[in-house]
């Protein structure tokens, strides 16, 4: 399987660079998995394609500001660091820009050194590990200091930082927001639940790897990064009885889709904690999910071939090239699309 067939040419100006004003306001594109055949929607509508007896599985994680903008102590250049897993409460994983020649026992400064780091470890793949001094909290220096870590893509200044989280986010440590659920108010979610849907929360935190382009040309070359998952009882009960009784397991973003396989083994899921990288391509038999919310992906990215192995990839470029037409918004503020 080549990575080339998972691209496609996305005009610069279909990257959403805002959200929308109402978080429900986005279009959605529904994917029929069986036979590929697509509708326009509106995400507001979405009750409509849900029905009693449903579940929603949600990660519920919460995104830090985990850029952080200083220099170097030594030379007082600048340095950028994108806070990516945490080891200990003062270790980090970082990826540094620039970053080629930070070697172990370089140090650099924050806020006028506030917050100091010392480089201990030169990790595969060329992020560093660090260790953080600081006075207090480290929480609150880093809520004083630290950015919100939008992707790349995006030019645009963030106005409001909760506009990139969702409503239910409970548990820090992501470096990117489970964008699928941006789209979701807690008053729609009330009025889904009032329907006789069940929630699901669990927790996947997010790091950079899942949306960075897969560079080999052999798809299943490629490495994922591992991200720690948390599935709680209450969330494992609500999700294996709703398969049990026959209703859907409809996951909320790749990062819910991906920790939901991630915990299921011949049909259950198990109540547990630990270090995914799983890598859902085509020829991948899902064990739990049914459905998937989700937003339109980065050509060529592991995101694309997730949602190809659930809906096909002749039919889920067949709908991203529709969705180009009729001029959708790409990407992490952009529109919907569920795949039933």
């Amino acid at each position: 399987m080549n990575t080339d067939e998972f691209d496609y040419y996305l005009p610069e100006e279909l990257i959403a660079q805002t959200p929308l004003a109402d978080r429900t306001a986005s279009r959605m594109l529904m994917l029929d998995k069986k036979n590929g055949e697509y509708k326009d929607e509106l995400f507001k509508n979405i009750k409509e394609y849900l029905r009693e007896g449903d579940c929603l599985v949600l990660n519920n994680t919460r995104v830090i500001p985990a850029r952080l903008y200083g220099a170097k102590k030594e030379s007082g250049g600048a340095i950028e660091f994108l806070l990516l897993h945490r080891f200990s409460q003062d270790e980090w994983e970082v990826a540094l820009k620039p970053g080629k020649r930070a070697k172990v026992g370089a140090q650099f400064e924050f806020g006028g050194g506030k917050l100091c780091a010392e480089v201990i470890q030169i990790l595969e793949g060329g992020n560093r590990r660090v260790r953080f001094s600081y006075d207090g909290l480290f929480e609150n220096v880093l809520e004083e200091l630290g950015e919100m870590p939008l992707p790349h893509y995006i030019k645009e200044k963030l106005t409001d930082r909760e506009r990139y989280q969702t409503v239910y986010s409970k548990h820090n440590g992501s470096a990117a927001a489970p964008t699928a659920g941006l789209h979701f108010t807690n008053e729609l979610l009330k009025e889904i639940e009032d329907m006789g849907v069940k929630l699901a929360f669990l927790t996947l935190h997010v790091g950079l790897g899942t949306f960075r382009p897969v560079k080999v040309s052999d798809v299943t070359q490629h490495k994922m990064h591992s991200e720690h998952y948390i599935v709680s009882e209450e969330a494992a009960e609500i999700i294996n009885k709703t398969k049990e009784n026959g209703g859907r397991v409809i996951c909320v973003g790749t990062t819910s889709c991906r920790t939901v396989e991630s915990a299921s083994e011949n049909g259950r899921i198990t109540a547990t904690s630990g270090e995914t990288d799983i890598f859902i391509y085509p020829g991948y038999k899902f064990k739990m999910t049914d459905a998937l919310i989700t937003n339109f992906h980065l050509p060529k990215s592991t995101l694309v071939m997730l949602v190809s192995a659930l809906a096909g990839k002749d039919n889920v470029l067949r709908a991203y090239k529709h969705a180009l037409e009729e001029k959708y918004r790409f990407f992490s503020f952009g529109d919907a699309m569920f795949i039933v």
